[in-house]
Parts: C-alpha cells; sequence; structure tokens
C-alpha cells in the first residue's frame, strides 16, 4: 500500500539558480599559426630528420606554432616551401 507524505507548501515562488554567462574565447586566447605553402604537394606528411617528428600538409598547406623553432627553421630551409604573409 502506498505511503502518504504531507508535505510543507509555500505560496512563494521558487526561483532557479541563475545561469552563468558562457565563456568566449578571444583572438588572443587562440595562438596564431604560421602557414607555409607547399609548391609541389596538397597533401603530404613530412618527417623532420633531426627528431623524426612529423608535420602534416593539407591543402596545400603546412601550419606551425611560431613557439615551434625545429619545424620552422625546417620549412623555411625546404626548398618547397613559402611562407605566407596574413
Amino acid at each position: 500500500m502506498a505511503k502518504i507524505v504531507d508535505a510543507l507548501v509555500s505560496d512563494e515562488p521558487a526561483f532557479a539558480s541563475p545561469m552563468r554567462e558562457p565563456l568566449l574565447l578571444t583572438a588572443s586566447a587562440t595562438p596564431e599559426l604560421l602557414k607555409f605553402c607547399d609548391q609541389v604537394y596538397t597533401s603530404r606528411t613530412l618527417i623532420i630528420p633531426a627528431s623524426d617528428r612529423t608535420l602534416s600538409v593539407a591543402k596545400g598547406l603546412a601550419e606551425v606554432l611560431p613557439t615551434d623553432t625545429e619545424a620552422v627553421a625546417f620549412l623555411k630551409a625546404h626548398a618547397e616551401f613559402k611562407p605566407l604573409k596574413e
């Protein structure tokens, strides 16, 4: 058999907790990438000989962080890549 429970009822409306504002990412929050145009292929994987790391080329572009000095030096020294100015 079901148990009957008396509940306290109030005339005051219940309020939900306020919603938080969404976090907006600013342009400065995302790091800028250096872009290099591949003048030979639209898609390929490059291997940096010094560390055996790989870099991907997609849609004719290789993108690296400016702080990745090894990748930047490799792409600047490579004859088939040209830095893009934006």
